[in-house]
């Protein structure tokens, strides 16, 4: 990862802002796809802004994209794409979806984009580095309980029985739960707005990118467990600012 990758995926986030704003809140086609998701056309011509991009730049790099597949996958270097993810929060006219941009070396995160091209928020995060925001660095929250911890998910009754009562018990102990957010409230655990985010069914597309920026700014990212996530990893994932409180989601979880 080098700075000229960094110089890039600030080039990909905006050219996905330009193909996304166009179609915030006018009106267009919401298809459903074979997982049930919604999708739309600023879905895919963001993520094509951005595949044209990597051509021209990173012809031999591999990319993971939500919309439009796997290409050389299994290459040392991967840039793995969700151009919106929230897209049922951008059919609503929320500003709360974000762009994910991601750099993947040898399967590991080192670099990581959450852009929500509404409202300007941007973080990024890249391996040794601390995380941005606004260009500016981010710090999590200090939170040594969960009881203090304010909690956000996007939605519980999208996971299985066994999951959404394994979540029930950490939400019986945060101070508050805040629904909705899909990636931006991973930047908010950056930002020290959010202490902690408990998430099941994500695929690597929802996570990749917000490693760094999580870790970067002093945070914590693991699945369940508490094991690091990698390519294998399951899709239960949480994120959180002070590592005491993951450890004790972690414990009400198992």
């Amino acid at each position: 990862m080098t700075d000229n990758d960094i110089a890039l995926a600030h080039a990909l986030a905006d050219a996905a802002g330009a193909a996304i704003r166009p179609w915030f809140r006018r009106p267009f086609l919401v298809e459903t796809k074979e997982d049930f998701s919604p999708v739309t056309i600023a879905d895919r011509e963001a993520e094509a802004a951005i595949r044209a991009l990597l051509a021209e730049h990173r012809p031999d790099d591999g990319v993971i994209g939500e919309e439009y597949g796997d290409d050389r996958a299994d290459s040392a270097r991967v840039w793995v794409l969700d151009p919106i993810d929230g897209t049922r929060a951008f059919v609503a006219g929320r500003p709360i979806f974000g762009t994910l941009i991601a750099l993947m070396e040898d399967g590991v995160p080192v670099l990581g984009l959450i852009d929500q091209c509404i409202i300007g928020d941007r973080w990024l995060g890249a391996a040794g580095r601390p995380t941005l925001f606004g260009g500016k660095p981010a710090h999590a929250r200090h939170c040594g309980t969960l009881a203090a911890a304010r909690l956000g998910t996007t939605s519980p009754h999208a996971f299985d029985m066994a999951d959404f009562e394994a979540f029930s018990r950490v939400q019986a102990v945060a101070l508050d739960t805040l629904y909705g957010g899909d990636c931006h409230n991973y930047g908010l655990v950056a930002s020290g707005h959010l202490d902690i985010v408990v998430e099941a069914g994500l695929k690597v597309h929802d996570w990749a990118a917000l490693v760094p920026v999580v870790t970067g700014a002093g945070g914590v990212m693991t699945d369940w467990a508490g094991a690091p996530l990698a390519l294998g990893s399951d899709g239960r994932v949480i994120a959180a600012g002070d590592a005491r409180v993951a450890e004790k989601a972690q414990a009400l979880l198992r």
